[in-house]
């Protein structure tokens, strides 16, 4: 079977490329993959060792995880899949760009959702789009931000 993959972070614009992949897939018999990375936050807050004011955050793989898959569902959450769609949640550890590049190369097709800001801004479109556009392994697809 054919899969889409999708990269979501919880923007519109995901939120577009989510719907976007989902009624394509629905044309292709096709299933869609819906990615969300993660990646592990630093892990010290305050004012530095200088001034002894070094606190730990314990945040777990796990914990990390489970928001991105929270996130998935957040996006999905209004969006009608039809019964033949099967939709798979995948979180990822990694960055964005990397982890969709990896993502291609077992897919028939990349979404991505454009981050275009204003007049300019619109002609530019975001570094992970960017990045998948000119490393993907297979076709990409960059859907508009609203208006376009």
């Amino acid at each position: 079977m054919a899969e889409i993959v999708v990269g979501v972070d919880g923007s519109e614009s995901s939120v577009r490329a989510t719907r976007w992949a989902i009624e394509e897939a629905a044309h292709r018999r096709a299933s869609v993959r819906i990615i969300s990375a993660f990646q592990a936050p630093a892990t010290w807050l305050g004012m530095g060792e200088a001034l002894g004011a070094t606190m730990t955050v314990a945040v777990s793989e796990d914990d990390l995880k489970s928001y991105a898959l929270s996130t998935i569902e957040a996006v999905l959450d209004g969006i009608d899949v039809p019964d033949a769609v099967e939709v798979i949640s995948d979180a990822r550890m990694g960055h964005a760009s990397d982890v969709l590049i990896a993502a291609s190369r077992e897919a028939d097709l990349l979404v991505v959702g454009s981050r275009g800001h204003g007049d300019i801004g619109s002609l530019l479109l975001g570094s992970t789009g960017m990045h998948c556009v000119h490393h993907s392994a297979c076709p990409v697809v960059v859907v508009p931000h609203d208006g376009r």
